[in-house]
């Protein structure tokens, strides 16, 4: 039996979906600063596959690398861990 490789999850907050079966997740880090040991947030966009279209902005969802879907798609929405209030 063949075994998959480990494919990358993160956690997000839906800050678009505005497009067909795509959302935008907006991933937040804090980063400790090199030099001047400082938390700098760190923020990162993913265009991610929605096939349900079932998100909407707010949500918290996670979501896990896939192949390529299209340009600028290669992640897929796993589940919503919160609805917006």
């Amino acid at each position: 039996m063949e075994t998959r490789n480990l494919r990358k999850e993160r956690v997000g907050v839906v800050i678009s979906n505005k497009m067909e079966k795509s959302i935008v997740v907006s991933e937040v880090k804090k980063v400790k600063h090199q030099m001047y040991g400082k938390f700098v947030l760190k923020t990162k966009k993913y265009v991610v596959h929605d096939d349900k279209n079932d998100c909407n902005i707010g949500d918290t969802v996670k979501i896990m690398e896939t192949r390529p879907l299209s340009k600028l798609k290669c992640w897929r929405m796993v589940e919503i861990i919160e609805r917006a209030k």
